[in-house]
């Protein structure tokens, strides 16, 4: 056999070998990415967030889950937390803005971003953290799953945590668009069609009843919608009259056929570029 074939063999069992148990240094961010093949995690040296004070219409979510984070950070009980709703209305700035939040208040608190598609290595990321003395806070965006996808058992060891249970030092948020992680129509197909209905779909709609906080997110109004672009511009210091403002903010949510928060800040980023100024 060359040396190339054996090299090759020897990277492809690295990749799929189990991580080493070397905790990482986690003095090098606050925030970090967990990657795969092989494990790692990726420090982040600037995380894409915006400030709490800056999220408008979900005072009661933020409220609460900033509560709970603190609690958490301060070594006290705290609940996992679904964030779940519209689409654009701050589920994943939130989180984000939280985290921010109790860094500023001098609370120490690691965030570690996983990607939905990396669930199944969810145990060995726990892990590594289990035996570090840092606090982190595990933030999967967008968590759906469908009907022949098995991830959602790998989230199990972290809601529930198996024979060892969930490391005390580790709370998980996720966000989605659906209240109970699955389809509505896969719900009713599989009651509809199986000998035991409330059995058929009993484990997967469950998965969401294991998350302490569930915070639900709404469609904005349109007062809510121009409060939030309105935010923007006193905070980026963009001067901007009020009847030039409603009329071009109305404008573009007609032409995205929407309105949320994600919408308003697309049309202040495109009114601060106008003006010049820089975010």
């Amino acid at each position: 056999m060359s040396d190339d074939a054996l090299a090759r063999i020897a990277e492809a069992l690295e990749r799929i070998s189990p991580p080493s148990g070397d905790t990482p240094d986690f003095s090098e961010a606050d925030a970090f990415v967990w990657h795969v093949s092989p494990d790692r995690l990726a420090p982040v040296a600037s995380v894409n967030r915006v400030e709490v004070g800056l999220l408008v219409g979900i005072n009661r979510a933020r409220d609460t889950l900033l509560e709970n984070t603190r609690q958490f950070a301060r070594g006290l009980p705290a609940n996992n937390a679904l964030l779940w709703g519209a689409r654009g209305m701050g589920k994943s700035s939130l989180v984000k803005a939280v985290h921010a939040e109790v860094l500023r208040l001098g609370q120490a608190l690691k965030i570690v971003e996983v990607q939905r598609e990396d669930l199944p290595s969810i145990g060995r990321l726990l892990t590594l953290l289990r035996g570090s003395d840092q606090r982190f806070l595990l933030y999967c965006d967008d968590l759906s799953f469908s009907h022949d996808d098995e991830h959602y058992k790998s989230l199990k060891a972290v809601l529930d945590g198996g024979i060892e249970g969930r490391p005390e030092n580790v709370v998980f948020y996720a966000t989605s668009n659906r209240r109970h992680l699955m389809p509505r129509d896969m719900i009713e197909n599989e009651r509809s069609s199986a000998i035991s209905p409330s059995e058929a779909t009993e484990e997967k709609v469950s998965l969401s009843d294991r998350f302490g906080l569930w915070l639900g997110f709404h469609p904005c109004d349109q007062d809510e919608y121009l409060s939030m672009i309105r935010g923007y511009c006193g905070a980026y210091g963009v001067e901007i009259d009020d009847e030039t403002l409603r009329a071009e903010a109305i404008e573009w949510q007609a032409t995205r056929g929407s309105r949320s928060g994600r919408v308003a800040w697309q049309y202040f980023t495109d009114l601060a570029g106008r003006r010049g100024v820089e975010l």
